[in-house]
């Protein structure tokens, strides 16, 4: 392989490997929002005379964002299945780390990186979407609680 195919692949390899830790710091991110629309939303209901109307339109906003939550969860959720990275690492010896090492294809690693990360990628914007829908709700219920829509 030549020089500048191989400083491509490397680039490539790290470019992969920091969008997955991008998309990982925006579902943290994302994920604490939502922890904390839940919780505020949660202590306002309780706190307003809530109408049915009013009641089933912020249920349905609270399990958006539940949702939201889970598809945050899954998406930063660590593989152990082994197949690259520290455990599959953890279950060769060094001789066989070596090996491994000087075998790897770059190319491959790249491939299954980039699958890797538009998967955590898709997961994020659904979660965005969810959460959206799900405080849009919200708002509609606070409005229709406070006699807004009535």
């Amino acid at each position: 392989m030549n020089t500048t195919v191989e400083q491509n692949l490397t680039a490539a390899h790290a470019e992969v490997k920091a969008e997955i830790a991008r998309t990982d710091t925006k579902t943290a991110l994302l994920l604490a929002f939502v922890g904390a629309v839940l919780a505020g939303a949660w202590t306002l209901a309780r706190a307003l005379p809530l109408n049915p109307a009013a009641a089933v339109v912020g249920g349905l906003g609270m399990v958006l964002l539940v949702a939201a939550a889970s598809l945050l969860l899954r998406s930063v959720r660590p593989s152990l299945s082994g197949r690259h990275g520290f455990p599959l690492w953890a279950t060769l010896t060094p001789d066989q780390i070596t090996d491994l090492a000087a075998a790897r294809d770059l190319a491959a690693d790249i491939a299954g990186l980039s699958r890797l990360a538009v998967a955590k990628f898709t997961g994020l914007r659904r979660a965005i979407d969810l959460t959206l829908t799900g405080g849009a709700l919200l708002v509609v219920a606070v409005v229709i609680a406070l006699g807004g829509a009535a």
